[in-house]
């Protein structure tokens, strides 16, 4: 379990691929360090196993479910990647909960720099409509965002100075791919409702025209 929260970005130090799987190095900051072999770190909001590691730098494996549903199948060396530790009893809970599992990935459409933000729009597959709600929350590659403008299977999230220094959000240009995990309690509503609601109507299917009808949204 995550938060969302970036602590650090790191470095694809090394990617070596063989028969569709990978091991990946990241080098990071002397303030990202101390790693234990099989905790999970979020890389770019993938949670990942560290199977090595040095003082400055740790590996993880990717399957190919990972490379396939993920933005790693892209990745390169020299790539800069967000971090962040697992949750603890006793870390500050400021994002929201992220599992590390990614749901889909999505394109950056445009990139718009206003006084005091920065305007990312995004496209997704068609199934993620339904999770991606106006002024819910969203993890773009590990980071805790609201997102707003939520139509035509896009959405916009709005980046403050602080979040685009202290992620890869200043690398990105139009056309990346990034990763995203829509909000749990959200997914979990609709699986919930698609269980209370199940009829011949809509076939185990809940749409945003659904739920408006029985009142959800």
């Amino acid at each position: 379990m995550f938060t969302g929260i970036i602590e650090a970005v790191g470095t694809v130090a090394s990617l070596v691929r063989k028969d569709h799987q990978a091991r990946m190095r990241v080098d990071t900051n002397p303030q990202f360090t101390g790693f234990e072999m099989g905790e999970s770190i979020a890389v770019n909001g993938v949670c990942l196993t560290v199977v090595d590691r040095g003082e400055h730098w740790f590996a993880v494996d990717m399957t190919p479910e990972t490379l396939s549903r993920t933005s790693f199948k892209q990745v390169k060396e020299g790539s800069r990647v967000n971090l962040e530790r697992a949750l603890t009893p006793s870390k500050k809970m400021s994002g929201h909960f992220v599992t590390g599992h990614i749901d889909n990935v999505a394109s950056i459409v445009s990139i718009e720099e206003k006084p005091g933000e920065v305007l990312f729009r995004f496209e997704h597959p068609p199934e993620l409509m339904p999770y991606l709600i106006e002024k819910g929350s969203a993890a773009v590659d590990g980071i805790s965002l609201t997102v707003f403008d939520c139509r035509d299977r896009r959405f916009t999230v709005s980046i403050i100075p602080f979040t685009l220094e202290h992620t890869n959000l200043k690398d990105r240009k139009t056309g990346d791919i990034v990763n995203i995990e829509c909000d749990m309690i959200g997914k979990y509503v609709i699986r919930a409702c698609e269980t209370l609601f199940k009829d011949s109507e809509t076939s185990g299917t809940i749409s945003m025209e659904f739920l408006k009808q029985q009142g959800f949204v």
